[in-house]
């Protein structure tokens, strides 16, 4: 049976043909329009696009061969079964070749006209599976974000998935991860997003005025208080307020952030009134929380009240390919910022970026390609333009998988080793598309997504 109803369009000129087939078609779970000129069909796609189109060849006004066409032209996603009495290869051959789906000769039998609409039905879901794993797996930029890699996918969902929740989202990361594009990606696709974001970076305001800062003052609370004034909080009332280095507050302070959790209250320096306020909190630090907490700098029941939805952002050492992709699209960035020519890498360039570890990650990289892009001219970034201590090769080799004896003979390797370096050979050579790369290996996604997850639980 159909899996789901579905909207079928059936173009039949023949009356007795098109009665015949509705007949056959009755039971099933679909909602069935007939029409008998090809203008007919045309004026009902324009309205309502069917899921499946019937699609007779030999109409009294056109031919379907141009219905076929006009489909193509137009961008129309409908899934097409064309049916004649006058079928031959070359006349399949071109059918298919403008898009249809299937071919079958008239007059149709009851059962192929069936098995053929079921079979269109697990072609359109098979379709539907491989879009949305497109649209989760191969996204190559996504809020701000540039990147295909494993790990970047897996932030991606992530976001999507904690942004429509209220809940506090805790993220941690190297500095230059991207943390605030990962804080501003969360208000964006909240349902705060006509609501303001605001950022507070709580290792740069001093002790003394971070509590003014966060909650606000009023006129004369303290020497320079020459007026009132909003805090972060109030500022970020019916949006979002990301609070960078949050480990870096004063401990007291933390104690004040935690009553304003509990109760949404804030109190300004010097007032005695409390004010509601409807606030999303997202926090960052580059820091371990938890040991934070263990060394007593970071009081336990603030780290559980903030740590509901924990996003990791990976360091650029570990997104493979994306290095390249976020260098190029630098580049050419800079390039039109600067007036410049440059449109991306050279190959050797592309090797030396690859094989660095960039402690300062993507921000360290945003420094080297504006540096390159400044200092030089032409259109590609060469080797020699780049700047310390990317001038120089990389000295340090990568380490070895962890899974690997290094006591094993000189040409031989354990099978599972060797299958761990085809698969991450064939990634690195797609710039990480999983996809690209399971063709080469000549395996399915899936089997490459479990190894990288098995992987990845063993280290």
């Amino acid at each position: 049976m159909v899996d789901e109803r579905l909207n079928v369009l059936m173009v039949e000129d023949t009356p007795s043909l098109a009665a015949l087939y509705q007949a056959y078609l009755k039971d099933e779970p679909l909602t069935l329009t007939l029409v008998n000129t090809g203008q007919q069909a045309m004026a009902h796609i324009r309205r309502q696009p069917p899921d499946i189109l019937l699609l007779d060849l030999i109409l009294p006004d056109t031919c379907g061969m141009d219905i076929l066409q006009w489909l193509h032209d137009e961008g129309y996603n409908i899934t097409t079964i064309v049916m004649t009495a006058h079928g031959s290869v070359d006349v399949a051959v071109d059918a298919m070749r403008l898009g249809a789906y299937d071919f079958i000769n008239k007059p149709v039998e009851a059962e192929r006209l069936k098995v053929t609409l079921h079979n269109t039905m697990k072609f359109r879901s098979l379709n539907k599976l491989v879009d949305q794993y497109r649209h989760e797996f191969e996204r190559e930029r996504f809020q701000g974000f540039i990147g295909e890699s494993l790990p970047m996918q897996k932030v991606y969902r992530l976001i999507e998935n904690a942004a429509p929740s209220s809940a506090t989202v805790f993220i941690t990361g190297e500095s230059g991860t991207g943390k605030e594009v990962c804080a501003e990606a969360v208000h964006q696709l909240s349902g705060r997003i006509e609501g303001p974001f605001i950022a507070l970076n709580c290792a740069a305001i001093p002790k003394d005025l971070m509590e003014s800062e966060l909650f606000g003052h009023v006129k004369g609370s303290f020497t320079g208080a020459l007026q009132d004034r909003e805090g972060a909080v109030i500022r970020a009332d019916g949006g979002t307020l990301f609070m960078d280095e949050i480990c870096e507050m004063d401990l007291e302070l933390q104690s004040k952030l935690l009553r304003f959790l509990q109760t949404g209250y804030i109190q300004p320096v010097g007032s005695s009134k409390q004010i509601k306020v409807d606030v999303r909190i997202v926090c960052a630090t580059n820091r371990d929380p938890l040991t934070e907490v263990e060394q007593g700098r970071f009081r336990e029941d603030l780290y559980y009240r903030l740590h509901v939805i924990p996003i990791h952002l990976p360091p650029l050492r570990e997104r493979g390919a994306d290095v390249i992709s976020i260098a190029n699209t630098l580049v050419r960035q800079v390039s039109r910022e600067e007036g410049k020519a440059f449109i991306g890498l050279s190959e050797d360039t592309t090797d030396r970026l690859q094989a660095y570890h960039w402690p300062g990650n993507v921000r360290q990289l945003q420094n080297v390609i504006r540096n390159a892009v400044v200092l030089h001219q032409g259109e590609w970034i060469q080797v020699d333009m780049l700047p310390p201590p990317l001038d120089k090769p990389t000295i340090t080799a990568a380490a070895p998988p962890s899974d690997m004896d290094v006591t094993t003979p000189v040409g031989v390797l354990p099978l599972a080793i060797q299958e761990r370096r085809a698969i991450e050979a064939a990634i690195a050579h797609c710039k990480g598309n999983i996809a690209r790369a399971a063709a080469l290996l000549e395996v399915s996604p899936s089997t490459i997504y479990r190894k990288l997850q098995a992987w990845e639980t063993v280290q």
